[in-house]
């Protein structure tokens, strides 16, 4: 749904909504420091008009690469916990990592921090009960979410419905999102030769998180706490969730969490708008690429009409399906003049985009079917351009560590790529 284009961008801070003299003032700050002020203003008016969460001012964001750097930031987050710590992850292993985070949370519960954990059921799976029933001894509330055991189902459950989210908030001021589960496979990191592969041979994880801080928490919040309450969690113990909160920093943020209980995925169409309304640049990384008609043909009109379209997919994958299902849509890309890279010795598992330098995001939101359909997902869209150019920095890391796929290198490809291409196409809808 949209609001109508003509009305003026209003924004939200840190006492509800601003005034549109407020509004006018904030945005004017923001373009006088924008040498591409008509495409900031492009990309902020499309935004405004998608109706759902509110953009919001004054929230200061990090960006955080890799398992090491966002494991850290998070532990230092925890211990600083005085009131609540709410935590979702779609995996959360009974591993090193794993232990420790069950270890950080039970010590906060101990000093009297409550918190409160949603976990997928699905993603969660190789995780035993005994790792949670740890954790819900020591006066953690635990939830799981969507129970795969049928005698644990809850009314209308669909198999299929999984919680992607990573999300994990402290005392309603800070949060972190992005990509990252907790898992040891991330306990390295993927730009330092030393760590080119873990102790066990395999390649580093190569992933994107985010930490921010300011007004927009209480957005975030306010999902975690609609999926505890639609997925029947005992009632939460009385803490302040909802904290005053003042400004923190000078960046645009807005939450998106995306439902299949909605009518349509947020975050889809608020991708698709960006890149439509592009003017220079499109560059996403992405895990699991299986675009929709809808995607792929706004991928292609884009590098039609000039646009420098770049998107970074891996090389190798924990998910050979997905893997050659998003390899079938090469060629199509290709010919319209998307520009295709693969990332070299790391799982890529990133889910980050930035469009022409001003519009980024993210999350945990996959280019597929399922993220876009079946999944519970979050993300932040970031507007500005200094962030952006953070975001692009980062990228074009990632494109040196990057093979180019060519039209002619692709049509060189064996009959065997072919035909797993086609088989795992045909599944792509249910990936």
């Amino acid at each position: 749904m949209r609001s109508r284009p003509d009305q003026p961008v209003q924004l939200g801070g840190a006492h509800g909504p601003l005034s549109a003299q407020q509004s006018k003032e904030i945005l004017s700050r923001l373009k006088s420091h924008s040498d591409e002020t008509n495409i900031f203003d492009r990309h902020l008016a499309l935004e405004a008009a998608i109706v759902g969460s509110p953009l919001v001012v004054g929230n200061k964001v990090l960006l955080l690469q890799d398992g090491p750097a966002t494991f850290q930031a998070m532990f230092s987050a925890i211990r600083s916990a005085k009131d609540h710590i709410n935590m979702e992850t779609y995996i959360i292993e009974d591993d090193a990592v794993g232990n420790r985070f069950a270890d950080a949370l039970i010590e906060k519960q101990g000093q009297g921090v409550q918190v409160n954990l949603i976990y997928d059921s699905v993603g969660a799976i190789n995780s035993p009960k005994e790792y949670f029933k740890r954790l819900s001894d020591s006066g953690i509330k635990v939830l799981e979410f969507n129970p795969v055991n049928p005698l644990s189902a809850k009314k209308g459950w669909e198999v299929n419905q999984r919680d992607h989210r990573k999300l994990l908030i402290i005392d309603g001021r800070i949060a972190f999102l992005g990509g990252i589960n907790i898992s040891s496979v991330y306990s390295s990191g993927s730009f330092r030769p030393q760590s080119k592969r873990r102790l066990d041979g395999s390649p580093p994880w190569r992933d994107t998180h985010l930490r921010v801080e300011g007004p927009v928490v209480r957005e975030f919040q306010k999902l975690f706490l609609a999926t505890w309450g639609k997925q029947k969690g005992e009632p939460l113990a009385p803490k302040n969730y909802f904290p005053q909160l003042g400004n923190t920093g000078t960046e645009v943020v807005r939450a998106i969490g995306s439902s299949p209980d909605e009518p349509y995925s947020l975050i889809y169409a608020t991708l698709l708008s960006a890149i439509g309304s592009a003017v220079t640049s499109v560059y996403l990384t992405n895990a699991y690429f299986v675009p929709d008609p809808q995607l792929l043909a706004a991928l292609k009109d884009a590098a039609v009409r000039g646009v420098d379209v770049k998107l970074i997919l891996p090389s190798k994958t924990d998910s050979w399906l997905v893997f050659f299902a998003g390899r079938s849509f090469y060629d199509e890309l290709l010919r319209s003049g998307v520009k295709l890279y693969e990332r070299r010795d790391v799982l890529l598992h990133s889910k980050t985009a930035v469009i022409d330098g001003v519009w980024s995001t993210i999350g945990s939101t996959n280019l597929d079917w399922r993220s876009f359909l079946h999944n519970d997902e979050v993300n932040a869209v970031v507007l500005g351009q200094e962030f952006g150019a953070q975001m692009q920095a980062m990228f074009e890391v990632d494109l040196a560590a990057s093979n180019p796929i060519t039209l002619e290198q692709w049509n060189d490809r064996s009959i065997g790529m072919r035909m797993k291409e086609m088989t795992a196409r045909v599944w792509a809808y249910w990936l």
